[in-house]
């Protein structure tokens, strides 16, 4: 596991929470003292944390404790790196939800609302788009882009769908096939891609130009044509025709460059802040 050492701060009114980037898992880790100390302002969250690990015991709910990777993390008295329970986003939801306090009355709320929105969408799928496009336009999204990404998305879909009538089922097959996708056009890997942009649990299309997103586009289309005229079976066989579909985005790459003098990627990403020496800095 690739860990870089992050700390957020003016988080719970200025109480800083240390955590770790996990770039394969691609999750962040949470200490879990310093969630609580900042939820309960306790002196020892240290010693709040095993009794609430006795307590989960005692109701047989040690789910949540069972949930925590201990990873090493610098301590803010001595700087020296010490083994500290950690959660991952979703732990550190149910976490909050455990322990009795004011300050996780905010998160709560937030997490209700997300649950609302959900039940919403089950009875009008439309919403759920609405909301997605609204969410792009916030952002400074043009409309142009929007349209380009939910074709994307759709795309996507068609294609994740003829890798499944092929005999792909496995996570990490999608994965693979689609890193031989972007390989092939790009020279990079998703995960590569990322590093590039200089972004970590963010969606890489998310952070892509329109014309690096319409590449993308080209290359799983003609991989989902591709699959859908020779119907390949099993990865092997779908490695080389992802390979084939990336390799028509990479032609029409080269010739995209060639004839506007421009370069089709960009190590710039869409966010309003920047991973800085493993830090987080808001701008």
């Amino acid at each position: 596991m690739k860990e870089k050492i992050k700390t957020i701060s003016k988080l719970f009114e200025g109480m800083e929470i240390r955590s770790i980037w996990d770039s394969e898992k691609e999750e962040y880790y949470f200490s879990v003292v310093d969630v609580i100390k900042a939820l309960t302002n306790s002196d020892n969250p240290r010693n709040y944390w095993n009794m609430l690990k006795k307590r989960m015991n005692e109701e047989e709910k040690s789910e949540l404790y069972t949930k925590c990777v201990q990873l090493k993390m610098k301590s803010s008295k001595d700087s020296k790196m010490y083994k500290t329970d950690t959660l991952d986003t979703e732990g550190i939801f149910r976490l909050i939800e455990s322990v009795p306090s004011p300050k996780a009355e905010p998160f709560k709320l937030w997490l209700a609302k997300l649950g609302r929105q959900k039940v919403d969408e089950a009875f009008d799928p439309s919403k759920g788009i609405d909301e997605m496009i609204d969410f792009y336009l916030k952002k400074g999204y043009t409309f142009e882009w929007i349209e380009t990404r939910i074709k994307a998305i759709m795309d996507r879909k068609r294609l994740t769908k003829k890798w499944q009538d092929g005999g792909i089922k496995e996570t990490s097959e999608f994965a693979i096939l689609t890193n031989a996708i972007y390989k092939e056009w790009s020279g990079m890997t998703a995960s590569e891609y990322k590093d590039f942009k200089n972004i970590r649990k963010e969606n890489l299309r998310d952070n892509m130009s329109r014309i690096e997103m319409l590449l993308t586009d080209l290359g799983e289309l003609t991989t989902h044509d591709i699959v859908d005229n020779e119907k390949p079976i099993g990865l092997s066989e779908n490695i080389k025709v992802a390979k084939r579909g990336g390799n028509v985005a990479k032609v029409a790459k080269e010739l995209y460059e060639k004839e506007t003098k421009k370069e089709a990627i960009s190590n710039i990403n869409n966010l309003n802040y920047a991973y800085i020496d493993n830090e987080k800095v808001i701008e």
